[in-house]
């Protein structure tokens, strides 16, 4: 079975207090619905500090074997308080997720600061990495074209609102998800071979 690693990354909410249920990237909201973790539930936000690592199994869509994978969520803070904790973090990481908020225009450019800090560094493929434009309750999903950097555009990105579209995003997440444990496998079999010849 395949233990594929995924950081949760991206921008923290914003400082401003009269915004900041709205404002958060929900980070951890997404975190705990794929995870199937209950925290916090109708409670105040509360940042995460450092990171929080969620384990559970999953069944990734369309991996070669179609078995189930076991998924380690390392839910990061976006404080660059943090920043220096980084590279530990990236250690071994088989997947990226930038989770933001596309109702904040700060979050759009702070998006390709987390993509060089944590995609470019580690030279992952564009398949193991995902953007989620996560929507806040009672905004809407617009699925409205976002104007990214040319390296953010061949990432996919899917806009996601928990309330409304709940079993898109854990469809989507599985679809991702299928993608890691194929770009493992193939990186297994490389190895293989490049020891038995």
């Amino acid at each position: 079975m395949f233990k594929a690693k995924i950081l949760f990354i991206g921008p923290s909410e914003v400082s401003d207090a009269s915004f900041d249920s709205q404002m958060k990237s929900g980070k951890t909201a997404l975190a705990n619905f794929l995870s199937d973790t209950t925290e916090n539930v109708g409670g105040e936000y509360r940042p995460t500090q450092g990171v929080r690592i969620l384990e559970f199994e999953s069944q990734p869509e369309g991996s070669g074997d179609n078995k189930s994978c076991e998924v380690e969520l390392w839910d990061c803070s976006g404080d660059f308080k943090f920043e220096s904790c980084w590279p530990a973090l990236m250690k071994d990481s088989s997947g990226v997720v930038i989770i933001f908020n596309p109702d904040v225009p700060s979050h759009l450019k702070e998006i390709e600061t987390w993509y060089a800090m944590f995609i470019s560094s580690q030279g992952l493929l564009d398949n193991q990495c995902l953007l989620i434009a996560h929507h806040k309750p009672g905004s809407g999903v617009e699925d409205e074209r976002l104007s990214l950097a040319s390296h953010l555009s061949r990432l996919s990105l899917v806009h996601s609102n928990l309330e409304e579209e709940p079993e898109d995003v854990r469809q989507t997440f599985c679809r991702y998800l299928g993608n890691v444990v194929n770009t493992m496998s193939e990186s297994r079999e490389r190895e293989e071979m490049s020891i038995i010849t």
